[in-house]
């Protein structure tokens, strides 16, 4: 078993920053900056930042028609699984409505990532192998997520395309781990948990981090802050356990409160509960600090 940031790291280290091409100015706003840029020897722009409206501003007041970009990642998400029906159908007790793949491609969209999603109901890992082949060409990233009943066709579909490494990960949500490269290019690729509360966390802690270093960012994981619990939360001793929360300013001061089922869509952070803890709840006294992860849809 080993740990989120032990996992994190084997993981960006096979996201590698894609190759800076040159863009028109229009063409360049929102994406990362590649290099600096400098006006004689003057820094005039600094690398690894999102390039912005007073960017291309001062860009052009230098002379410049073209800026140093790294290109927005192309996603490919795939969610696998004969026993996952499509929304808009009617369902059965034998199967479940597929979300995942809706979840993730706007998950990584909000990333700064170009996301694709591809729904399969493949019979064997043959055609499971070859649709995943297929999405290659147009593909810096794969992401997977298969129905709990998949998980044996999606090992030997991607052994069979590459070399893949799969990780019992110390964290709660638990689910399939797995990453590696694969086909010809030996594009990355990353498998998350089959339910979709432990897919959207790894997506967050894990694919998210992939996506900005391959835009070239500098800041690549959501921040983590301190706030004040209100509520009660519990966790398993000897794994990292993250449970979504509600996160607010009283007076400056960050609060946050679990997140119940009906109020899931509003949750904006994780709350965090370290591996040597079990409990944590607030008290008469005021509270307990607990740190949270600040979800920013804005990715700056």
């Amino acid at each position: 078993m080993i740990s989120v940031d032990e996992y994190l790291s084997e993981l960006l280290a096979i996201a590698q920053p894609l190759a800076p091409l040159d863009m028109p100015l229009l063409d360049a706003h929102g994406a990362t900056l590649a290099t600096d840029v400098y006006a004689g020897d003057r820094l005039v722009l600094r690398g690894g930042g999102r390039i912005r409206s007073t960017h291309i501003g001062l860009a052009a007041s230098i002379g410049l028609d073209h800026l140093p970009t790294r290109p927005h990642p192309r996603v490919v998400v795939i969610s696998a699984g004969a026993d996952l029906t499509e929304p808009g159908h009617a369902i059965d007790e034998q199967h479940l409505y597929e979300s995942n793949s809706w979840l993730l491609t706007t998950a990584v969209r909000e990333a700064e990532a170009i996301g694709y999603r591809v729904h399969s109901i493949p019979d064997t890992s043959e055609e499971l192998k070859d649709l995943i082949e297929d999405q290659l060409v147009r593909a810096d990233l794969v992401v997977i997520s298969s129905g709990p009943r998949s998980v044996e066709m999606l090992r030997a579909a991607l052994s069979a395309l590459g070399e893949i490494h799969e990780r019992e990960v110390a964290m709660e949500p638990t689910g399939h781990h797995s990453y590696g490269l694969i086909g010809p290019d030996k594009t990355p690729v990353i498998t998350l948990p089959s339910d979709s509360k432990g897919a959207y966390i790894a997506c967050e802690l894990f694919v998210r981090p992939m996506i900005r270093q391959m835009l070239g960012r500098k800041n690549l994981s959501h921040r983590t802050l301190s706030a004040i619990l209100d509520g009660e939360i519990t966790g398993n001793a000897g794994v990292r356990t993250y449970v979504d929360g509600i996160i607010t300013h009283d007076r400056e001061v960050l609060r946050v409160q679990p997140a119940t089922d009906d109020r899931r869509a509003e949750a904006n952070g994780l709350i965090i509960i370290d591996s040597d803890s079990a409990t944590k709840r607030a008290t008469k006294e005021g509270g307990t600090e607990v740190p949270v992860i600040l979800i920013d849809r804005r990715a700056d």
